[in-house]
């Protein structure tokens, strides 16, 4: 079903199509068949200045599709009226028609592919979120997690607001609305003063497409330029696929205005110590993209060698479990001096998030979407490489899958250290307790998923691999909470007594006296 509503207020204009002609692809009770990997969060794109900004946005997505496979959507404006497509599914089932980037209309636009980490997976969901506010019209996009949302939720509520949706957010929309600056740069700045967490954001008014980082820069956002124009997006990937030209990351806490006047920044927070994810470096940002200035592919590279130097152990073959850990595979395979082989073949035609209707195929997922080569492994000692085990149920079938093809012993390294806390900030993480390592040392490990030897990069061996001498412990240089539990910002919604801050309700009442 496909409809249309038109709402003008202070000559500005919101044209927006949902699409609910498919149902989404990925959801929660879904998220079973790939569960030894983090999540990936979201992924944010916006342009200014080009006559086709919809249609290059939503390349833009397509090359950012491994943030989120949940939902896609763009917002557009041309002259004051707003264009909105969103839907459930990739960006290929909402933005693969013509017709519909012909109906995004305008020079500027945003957009946003989604993967939940708060929230349910509904269309109300889907970003960007649009408001019309007392200065007209904003989209925002927002890719990372508000650690104090359920907080600042309640307090809006008691003030009157209204929510539409249960993400957070709408949460700075709220602020947004309620403050009592008058332009839309200061009243961006009170909302960004009141909320806690990580946060990359991309917004569009009737004026400008704006970009902005958190103060600590845990999530990442870069700034390139196309014949001209200005554009932000994620990962450079995403600049590659417009042929558009890299020219700096977003710094932490900055604020970038794209307008006809051309690119203004704006610092109105204190300098703070950088606090990078360094998970975007061992699985989540895409291999040919450049993060902080470095290239994940030769990170990925460098940490297989890095654990190669670390943990070598006799063997005839190196396989990584693919896609993700074929990078350090490489890496610990040149090291090591062991062949290199793809002794696992991965089907790339089955999704994410396959939904397995009975029992049996639930149990056999694992081996829809990866098939051992049996005459590589055949007789061999092998040495699989992958990023992360989260709860190690994938690891486990892995391995089993690639003895049975006949290998005689079976080592796994992992391309970061063990996962043993949960993440706040905008990654998709199991509760502690479900967490493998929380629960089991590097040797009861092993045993579980069924290993002759199992190892994980040091942290220190992991912060080398970036290109830091070391993890300094007073100061750390990254965001490595979950492999740390040092958090850079306080998980206050849980410190609060808030079980779960990833679901929200539409009807959040008052709390119990």
């Amino acid at each position: 079903m496909t409809g249309r509503t038109r709402v003008t207020k202070q000559d500005q204009t919101i044209r927006e199509t949902m699409d609910m002609r498919h149902l989404p692809r990925a959801s929660h009770p879904s998220r079973t068949h790939d569960d030894d990997h983090l999540r990936e969060e979201c992924g944010v794109f916006g342009i200014h200045g080009q006559p086709e900004a919809a249609a290059l946005v939503a390349l833009g997505l397509h090359a950012l599709q491994h943030r989120g496979q949940e939902a896609a959507g763009i917002v557009s404006c041309d002259g004051g009226l707003f264009h909105n497509h969103r839907g459930p599914g990739y960006v290929e089932d909402n933005f693969g028609n013509e017709s519909v980037i012909r109906c995004l209309k305008g020079n500027m636009a945003v957009g946003h592919v989604r993967y939940a980490t708060t929230g349910e997976t509904l269309l109300r969901n889907v970003q960007p979120l649009f408001a019309e506010l007392e200065f007209g019209g904003l989209a925002l996009a927002h890719n990372g997690n508000l650690t104090n949302a359920m907080s600042l939720r309640r307090q809006l509520v008691r003030r009157g607001c209204l929510f539409q949706s249960t993400t957070d957010t709408e949460v700075i929309i709220h602020l947004i609305a309620i403050s009592r600056f008058t332009t839309v740069e200061d009243r961006l700045i009170d909302a960004l003063r009141q909320i806690e967490g990580a946060f990359s954001l991309v917004a569009l008014t009737r004026d400008a497409v704006i970009g902005l980082r958190d103060p600590l820069g845990i999530r990442p956002l870069v700034l390139g330029r196309l014949d001209g124009s200005w554009c932000v997006a994620s990962e450079t990937c995403a600049l590659d696929i417009i042929g558009a030209e890299f020219v700096r990351d977003v710094e932490p806490g900055e604020i970038v205005i794209l307008s006809d006047e051309g690119i203004r920044s704006v610092k109105p927070f204190p300098p703070q110590r950088r606090r990078f994810c360094i998970f975007e470096y061992i699985y989540f940002a895409r291999p040919d993209s450049m993060v902080e200035g470095t290239s994940v592919y030769d990170v990925r590279k460098r940490i297989g060698a890095q654990l190669a130097r670390e943990s070598l152990v006799p063997a005839d073959v190196v396989v990584p479990v693919p896609d993700s850990g074929v990078p350090a595979a490489l890496g610990f395979a040149e090291d090591a001096g062991i062949p290199f082989e793809l002794g696992i073949i991965r089907n790339h035609y089955v999704g994410r998030t396959f939904i397995q209707p009975t029992d049996h195929t639930r149990h056999t997922g694992v081996k829809m979407k990866h098939n051992a080569n049996r005459e590589t492994l055949r007789g061999k000692r092998v040495v699989l490489v992958d990023d992360s085990i989260v709860r190690g149920t994938t690891s486990r079938k892995i391995v089993e899958m690639v003895r049975q093809a006949g290998a005689t012993e079976v080592h796994m390294r992992i391309s970061s250290p063990p996962t043993t806390h949960s993440c706040y900030f905008g990654i998709d993480t199991p509760e502690r307790e479900k967490l493998l390592a929380a629960r089991h040392d590097v040797e009861g490990m092993a045993r579980l998923i069924g290993v002759d030897s199992l190892a994980f990069v040091s942290l220190d061996g992991l912060y080398r691999a970036v290109g830091e001498a070391g993890r300094d412990e007073r100061h750390p240089q990254f965001c490595d909470a979950c492999f740390t539990g040092d958090y850079p910002v306080p998980p206050t919604d849980f410190l609060d007594g808030v079980n779960d801050p990833k679901q929200l309700s539409l009807l959040i009442g008052e709390p119990a006296e």
